[in-house]
């Protein structure tokens, strides 16, 4: 466990495991920069786990997306004082004047942000756009039918779990230390390395399944984890025709998104996935005083009042 950043009074923390030289280095360069902005600015402590948080000869190791259930027992067992943990997958770029993911969390709850739910597109709508253009413009070969569109019913009793409310994506949680480290830490143990899913081993549906019938749940703004594939599919399908070749104007996409939200999550292993890799994402100075100057102006009170017709002055 490295500390970039101590919690100091907050007593919360962001973290995320990142395991491997590249996907250090990859996090490094092109997450790091936002959340250590992120955090300082409401005083969050920024942590970042290197190794295996369990030996790799234990029977029950499995991959780290697994050993994030883990965190809350490595954090409570350190010297920090660390009271809430938010959990981030690395492919995940955040808005530098989001609010406090902390602010309003409500302790006894684990946070959560819904794949299917509440969301800014109409959810089936956004999976056949995504479907249709991997298939027209990535591969012929993608399916145009296939466990993408799976049902939530379908999918927990496709793993012989009884349905829940809901899905959410695995790379955001919130937690309280004290509360739930022991619950969280007991999901992982409770799975073999043999497990069998959907998604070939992944963690999602058994910790969806877990905490959706064992704890109280708290559903975040679909902000707090904008998924990149859902925006692009929406928003910006032109860059799946000539996004991998100009980068620039993937940037611009990804910036205008960020814009719009919290966090922002490049999820997924098809090449939408790899478009947060792009140097210079919020760092340049114009994009920066944007970010700046909306900021302050939504702290500036508005009257409606009406001041007649408003032309353009160069027009």
């Amino acid at each position: 466990m490295r500390i970039l950043i101590n919690p100091g009074n907050s007593n919360c923390v962001i973290a995320t495991i990142a395991i491997g030289k590249k996907f250090l280095n990859d996090w490094e360069r092109f997450a790091k920069p936002s959340w250590e902005t992120y955090c300082k600015k409401h005083s969050l402590g920024l942590i970042v786990f290197e190794e295996d948080l369990i030996d790799k000869q234990n029977k029950f190791w499995k991959k780290p997306t697994w050993q994030t259930t883990l965190i809350g027992d490595s954090v409570r067992n350190s010297n920090l004082n660390i009271k809430n943990v938010c959990v981030l997958d690395g492919d995940i770029i955040i808005n530098p004047f989001a609010p406090n993911v902390f602010s309003q969390f409500d302790e006894d709850t684990i946070g959560l942000v819904s794949l299917r739910k509440n969301l800014p597109y109409p959810y089936n709508q956004t999976l056949r756009r995504i479907a249709f253009l991997r298939n027209r413009y990535y591969s012929s070969d993608y399916p145009l039918d296939s466990s993408l569109f799976i049902s939530t019913k379908e999918l927990y009793e496709f793993h012989n779990f009884e349905p829940q409310e809901d899905e959410a994506c695995s790379g955001f949680f919130v937690f309280n230390v004290e509360n739930h480290s022991d619950f969280l830490k007991s999901i992982f143990f409770k799975y073999t390395q043999n497990i069998n899913t959907i998604t070939g081993g992944g963690e999602q549906t058994h910790i969806n399944y877990e905490i959706q019938k064992n704890s109280k749940v708290s559903w975040f703004d679909y902000k707090f984890q904008a998924l990149w594939v859902y925006e692009m599919a929406w928003k910006y399908p032109f860059l799946y025709h000539n996004g991998q070749e100009n980068n620039n104007t993937v940037r611009l996409c990804v910036e205008a998104s960020i814009f719009t939200n919290y966090f922002l999550h490049f999820a997924g292993s098809w090449h939408e996935g790899d478009m947060w890799k792009i140097d210079n994402i919020l760092q340049q100075t114009d994009i920066k005083e944007q970010f700046e100057k909306f900021n302050e102006y939504l702290k500036m009170p508005v009257s409606g009042k009406p001041i007649g017709q408003i032309k353009p002055t160069n027009k």
